[in-house]
């Protein structure tokens, strides 16, 4: 199995928070998709760790890994209710969005067939994951 150094590892969890952050930014900037009140709370926990971690990198912090942890372990948290709300599994009654707003479920909330609360939590996984394998004594 091949091993990454805490670096690679970082600027991977940054590489990818950066492109989900301007890819929601191009979403509702460019395409106008308003987002809805929990696509909200997951760029407040996104936006930071595009930041966050490419600071880390920049002032070679090896344990800046453990602040993208708590971050995406946040919108990890938020993404997996959209999901749980976008899939159903959710009672409507309960869904923060309003009624005159953008809707938690509906067909705008998907990019290529993918709903965008799938590719949210997959993001924060995989940042969380990566950011755990930086703190990692011995590397991967």
């Amino acid at each position: 199995m091949p091993q990454f150094s805490k670096d690679t590892l970082l600027g991977l969890a940054w590489a990818l928070a950066l492109v989900a952050s301007l890819s929601v930014l191009f979403i509702g900037e460019i395409q106008g998709q308003t987002p809805c009140v929990l696509c909200w709370f997951q760029r407040a926990f996104m936006f930071p760790l595009a930041i966050v971690l490419g600071l880390g990198l920049w002032w070679q912090d090896q344990n800046v890994g453990r602040y993208g942890i708590v971050l995406a372990l946040g919108g990890a948290i938020v993404a997996l209710w959209h999901m749980g709300l976008y899939a159903g599994l959710i009672p409507e009654k309960i869904q923060p969005c309003s009624a005159s707003g953008p809707s938690c479920t509906d067909a705008n909330q998907t990019v290529l067939g993918i709903p965008i609360p799938l590719m949210a939590l997959v993001s924060f996984a995989l940042i969380g994951v990566l950011c755990a394998l930086s703190l990692k004594e011995k590397q991967v």
